[in-house]
């Protein structure tokens, strides 16, 4: 009868024991990190930013690639990979051209079009000479960084002097801690030897003989995932370094993320989940606000896709949850400040936080200069000479060619004196210039997985505590 009410009991009270060690295991992880040993691993499946400093000549697979750490990597709140410390590579192929890409390169007198280039990084040389095996795989990154944009405060007549010197003042210490956070990540930009214009222009030059080398240009950037993790030891935390984690980031604060949720304008919804991860700590009065690896959650506030007429898309995202490392969650209010893209992209960053890409005014220069070729190809030459053929019409019938078919349309347009074939390529070169620049389809926002981004926290129009420390 003992053994039946025993085994009574104890059926009874394991739901509930179980049910309180679960809570009681939930209420622990979600509680700021106990004082202890920190490990400092950089985790597989972390992408090195990598950039090249020096171009390199595509000739073969095998061969070394030198380059260098872009951004700082940090683990939890320390600094284990400079910027600038070196990586060694090799590349490891080189691939084919499809049929269709190389025939209409030809037309365009070019005989060595572009082939995809696959590299890998196997070394890391950190700046105080200890040497790291790495294993990575390799993918280009997004090229340039887009400048931060400033937040202009709507102009209120009826506020008071008073008022307006404080919000003059608070965007005053905004503008600097962006400044602050665009002189960090230019840092990589400052490590590329830059080529001078001659090099630059003999680059161009080359570039446009109907037979060239390829080159990888100095400034490519790359995301060299790490297939291993790295170890770099452990490092002891007292509850005095840890009792400030979790705590909401001062309004004004900006940090380093790397998005985890790639999107484009053209495919994602509004309302769909976002993830950011932080890649450096955010510190004020040097106490630790947020290490390394904090979450960023949010969602997609406005997604508009490009259209027809040469309309671009646009992009807004917001954060709205902050979860540190063996913390619990908080709610918080951040946006875009800035983030990395392709150079060729056009993206701008409103003062409101949003994506939007741009055209460059250039096209109308260019389609205007197509406009004229097309016209001055019908025009006739009050001074032909000998077949009607004078040097100028002979000129302007090859810039018509080029404006259709580049070099080929300007060797034909040279050697071929025909009025209406001149017109032909020159009507050819201007409703392609129409097309592409005004009546195509616009160019979407898109940000890539990896991308780096910066994410102010707090109401812009807020005041700044001007205490909070990038490292």
């Amino acid at each position: 009868m003992r053994d039946v009410r025993s085994l009574f009991i104890f059926l009874f009270c394991s739901p509930i024991f179980l049910c309180a060690q679960g809570n009681h295991a939930r209420s622990a992880s979600s509680k700021p990190a106990s004082p202890g040993v920190i490990e400092l691993n950089v985790p597989e499946g972390t992408p090195l930013p990598v950039i090249l400093d020096k171009e390199v000549r595509v000739r073969k697979t095998g061969q070394e690639i030198d380059a260098k750490i872009a951004e700082p990597v940090y683990v939890f709140d320390k600094l284990v990979v400079p910027a600038g410390s070196d990586v060694i590579g090799k590349v490891t192929a080189i691939g084919g051209v499809p049929a269709l890409k190389r025939t209409y390169a030809a037309l365009n007198s070019d005989f060595s079009p572009v082939r995809e280039v696959q590299v890998t990084f196997t070394r890391l040389h950190l700046q105080d000479g200890h040497d790291i095996p790495l294993h990575t795989r390799v993918s280009l990154a997004s090229q340039g960084v887009l400048e931060f944009a400033t937040a202009t405060e709507p102009q209120n007549k009826t506020k008071s002097k008073k008022q307006n010197a404080a919000a003059k003042l608070a965007s005053e210490k905004i503008s600097e801690k962006k400044q602050e956070v665009n002189r960090e990540w230019t840092l990589a930009k400052e490590q590329v030897a830059a080529p001078g214009k001659m090099h630059r222009l003999k680059r161009i030059l080359i570039s446009e003989l109907p037979i060239h080398p390829q080159y990888i240009e100095a400034g490519t950037r790359f995301n060299a995932e790490l297939l291993d993790p790295l170890q770099f030891g452990t490092e002891n935390k007292s509850a005095e370094e840890l009792r400030m984690i979790g705590t909401a980031p001062a309004p004004g604060s900006i940090v380093h993320a790397r998005l985890e949720t790639p999107l484009s304008s053209a495919t994602v919804q509004k309302g769909e989940a976002i993830e950011a991860v932080m890649t450096a700590p955010l510190l004020t009065d040097n106490q630790l606000i947020l290490p390394e690896g904090t979450v960023l959650n949010g969602s997609v506030l406005q997604a508009r896709p490009a259209r027809r007429l040469h309309r671009n898309g646009q992009l807004r995202i917001i954060f709205r949850e902050i979860i540190p490392p063996d913390t619990a969650g908080q709610k918080i209010e951040g946006s875009l400040e800035g983030v990395e893209a392709n150079a060729d992209a056009n993206l701008r960053v409103d003062s409101e936080g949003g994506a939007q890409a741009t055209t460059p005014k250039t096209r109308y220069l260019t389609t205007g200069l197509t406009l004229a070729l097309a016209a001055a190809s019908l025009s006739p030459d009050s001074d032909a000479g000998t077949g009607g053929q004078s040097v100028l019409e002979v000129g302007r019938q090859g810039a018509t060619g080029a404006s259709g078919f580049r070099v080929v349309g300007f060797t034909i347009g040279l050697l071929v004196h025909s009025r209406p074939l001149a017109s032909a390529f020159g009507a050819y070169g201007a409703a392609r210039s129409i097309y592409s620049n005004f009546l195509s389809r616009g160019h979407e926002v898109v940000f890539a997985k990896d991308s780096a981004m910066s994410i102010g926290f707090g109401s812009r129009a807020s005041a700044v505590q001007n205490t909070s420390t990038q490292h």
